[in-house]
């Protein structure tokens, strides 16, 4: 395997397939590094390891998807799917995220520093998703738990056909989606907001700021009167 050092792997050099391959391994352990990965796509996916690695530059579909335990930095953009699937540990991507990051994750914190395109945590099932821009429209579309913190503004869609998630957006919302609105910040909610925004790096934000949103419990249970809600 050709490697920079013991814990760095470069992209450029070496296949993908062994670079994973290396984060599964049994022993893997303490800081890995990887150089160059030019919008590969998969890169650390499947980590399950308390490990921290880091990825120096852009990456494509599905990077750090799957994640157990780790902590994984993208010091660049994502594309399609970032920490899809998520069960633990933390993913924190330096840039901006395309389309669905953080899809069907049941846990662990992705936050992303710029922007996230459409669909940001759909049908997410219990990760907390933090973004310090904006995000595209139908983000949290059925989401079913968890929390998601949009520190800019929220595009048309949003929450749509959403379960039990939390959502909290300080900027201006396009339009809510099917069974979403607006509730009442309560003690409680503050208290949590202000938990996930300094997890995620953003603690000067008055969690007074933003507004909650959720299910209106309309739409869980089908029925026929419902269908053009749906």
């Amino acid at each position: 395997m050709d490697t920079l050092n013991s814990n760095t792997f470069d992209l450029a050099t070496t296949p993908l397939r062994e670079i994973n391959a290396a984060l599964h391994s049994d022993d893997v352990a303490g800081e890995i590094v990887i150089e160059h990965p030019s919008g590969a796509h998969s890169v650390a996916a499947g980590v399950n390891a308390p490990v921290k690695v880091t990825v120096n530059g852009h990456v494509g579909y599905y990077a750090a998807g799957m994640n157990q335990q780790a902590e994984i930095t993208i010091n660049g953009n994502a594309g399609t799917g970032v920490a899809e699937n998520m069960m633990s540990g933390t993913v924190v991507v330096k840039g901006n995220a395309s389309q669905s990051a953080g899809a069907t994750a049941h846990g662990g914190l992705l936050v992303v520093e710029g922007d996230a395109a459409a669909r940001c945590g759909i049908s997410m099932k219990g990760v907390d998703i933090v973004v310090g821009g904006n995000v595209g429209h139908n983000s949290a579309f059925m989401a079913q738990a968890g929390r998601m913190v949009v520190r800019g503004d929220a595009g048309d869609g949003l929450g749509d056909s959403i379960y039990e998630t939390r959502i909290y957006v300080r900027g201006e919302v396009g339009s809510l989606g099917a069974d979403c609105v607006a509730k009442p910040m309560r003690a409680e909610h503050l208290d949590e907001l202000a938990g996930l925004l300094k997890a995620a790096g953003f603690k000067d934000d008055d969690p007074r700021d933003y507004t909650r949103y959720g299910s209106a419990r309309e739409l869980y249970h089908f029925h026929a009167d419902n269908t053009s809600a749906y």
